[in-house]
């Protein structure tokens, strides 16, 4: 096998995150690839070889997988926001159960309590927030806003039908794009940092049928006034919406990095938040809060957690990670009181907000990082929550984690990798894994939340 070859395979096996192993007619090694599934024949080429296996890319299916269908969206394979659009989504799921399962027996020292995969409660149209992106359709193609081509960097698919969103996002970016190649005024050329328009951001409460749009420029043109961003306003005003347009926002950017970042914003129509809920509780949502994207699937996840951190009473909980406070805010209730560290300021003060919206006096939020404020709490936790980002925990801050001895740790992973890695660490400082389950938040990706149950081994 060599470099550069064009060879056919079937695909025997799928780990996570998104790695299909072929298997080629007469070659020792197997060959991994990305956006396959099992059962799949197809062509790859060649392009890296190693001692005991090679790397390559998926360039045709020549048979689909016997499982496989056709997917509703018409992006699908061009646009790199999913990988499972063509997978049933029991399919979905039981893929997912099986890569997650084995991960986690790997990792687990001794037995625990393997309960599965919780679905989402909706399979489509369950996002609550988008990040769009302009660009060009093709090198020097006509004006793009959407999702990233897959597997490239640079060229965008307009994506005005895509599937894990409701009509409304549909609406609102066709209707912005219009405007926007009407203006002449080009995209923000990642590699020339030149250029105007970035983003489009939208979200949408689902309880409360809330809308709040963001348009995302450099400032190398005043688009409020010299471009008219009173009339793109106007213009998504009178559209026909399921939901009902809270704000309509203008931010500046001018970051080389190609992220959303808030440098100034001005609202152009409305108020710049609205309010999401939560088993029964309220959230104000920012543009740039953090709130997971699946609100459905949150409660499903939340309730999960409940469950898994049990009797609270008279308990003083460590909520670290804590984010907007979300889950500090469900477990309050009956609490005798919640800690919550969080790294990003805007999200502390957003959690505070929220706790006194609901009426809950027994939180207190930390801005800081969780390894320096942890010195600083002057408390000791009778249980902690850990929900890190997704590159886990700090080895550092592990430690001193545990250093508090806890009876019980509730560990809430957005990426499994990480937690199989930090179980290692917990493991070792005696801590035994009790129970684990799987939340579906994300469908038709390889995405997954995983949460685990840790108890003290106290023999």
């Amino acid at each position: 096998m060599k470099k550069g070859q064009i060879l056919e395979g079937l695909i025997e096996k799928v780990e996570f995150p998104n790695k299909a192993i072929a298997a080629v007619p007469g070659e020792d090694k197997k060959i991994v690839v990305k956006n396959g599934i099992m059962g799949q024949k197809v062509r790859i080429s060649v392009n890296k070889v190693k001692k005991e296996i090679a790397e390559g890319r998926l360039i045709e299916v020549l048979e689909p997988a016997p499982v496989e269908i056709k997917s509703a969206c018409p992006h699908f394979g061009q646009c790199g926001g999913c990988t499972y659009q063509n997978l049933p989504y029991e399919e979905q799921i039981k893929m997912k159960e099986i890569q997650i399962k084995k991960m986690m027996d790997a990792a687990v020292n001794g037995d625990y309590v393997w309960e599965g995969i919780r679905k989402s409660p909706s399979k489509s149209e369950y996002r609550n927030k988008m990040e769009f992106s302009f660009g060009d359709e093709y090198k020097d193609g006509p004006l793009a806003l959407g999702m990233h081509k897959r597997g490239s960097f640079h060229d965008i698919v307009n994506v005005t039908d895509c599937q894990i969103v409701d009509g409304d996002y549909r609406k609102i970016l066709a209707c912005t794009l219009e405007y926007s190649r009407e203006t002449k005024l080009p995209y923000y050329h990642r590699m020339h940092h030149a250029g105007f328009f970035r983003h489009l951001l939208v979200r949408k409460a689902v309880k409360t049928g809330d809308i709040l749009i963001d348009l995302v420029t450099t400032t190398e043109h005043s688009f409020h006034t010299e471009f008219g961003g009173k009339e793109w306003a106007d213009r998504l005003c009178s559209l026909e919406l399921d939901g009902q347009i809270a704000g309509i926002l203008h931010t500046k950017n001018d970051s080389v990095a190609d992220v959303v970042k808030d440098e100034g914003t001005e609202i152009l129509y409305g108020q710049d938040y609205f309010y999401e809920e939560l088993l029964g509780l309220r959230f104000k949502i920012t543009p740039f809060s953090f709130f997971q994207t699946n609100s459905l699937g949150a409660e499903v996840l939340y309730e999960l957690a409940r469950d898994y951190v049990g009797d609270t009473k008279d308990k003083v909980i460590f909520d670290l990670y804590s984010g907007t406070g979300t889950i500090a805010q469900i477990l309050a209730p009956v609490a005798k009181k919640v800690v919550g560290v969080e790294i990003v300021e805007e999200a502390v003060e957003a959690a505070k907000e929220n706790a006194k919206l609901n009426g809950l006096d027994n939180c207190t939020f930390w801005a800081g990082d969780v390894l320096k404020v942890i010195d600083e709490l002057g408390e000791v936790p009778d249980l902690i929550v850990l929900d890190p980002p997704r590159d886990g925990v700090h080895p550092k801050a592990l430690e001193k984690i545990t250093n508090f001895g806890v009876e019980k740790m509730v560990y809430i992973a957005c990426k499994p990798t990480s937690l199989a890695r930090d179980l290692e660490m917990l493991q070792g400082r005696g801590y035994r894994v009790e129970r684990m389950a799987c939340v579906d938040l994300f469908p038709s990706t390889y995405h997954v939340e995983t949460v685990c149950l840790l108890t003290q081994n106290l023999a």
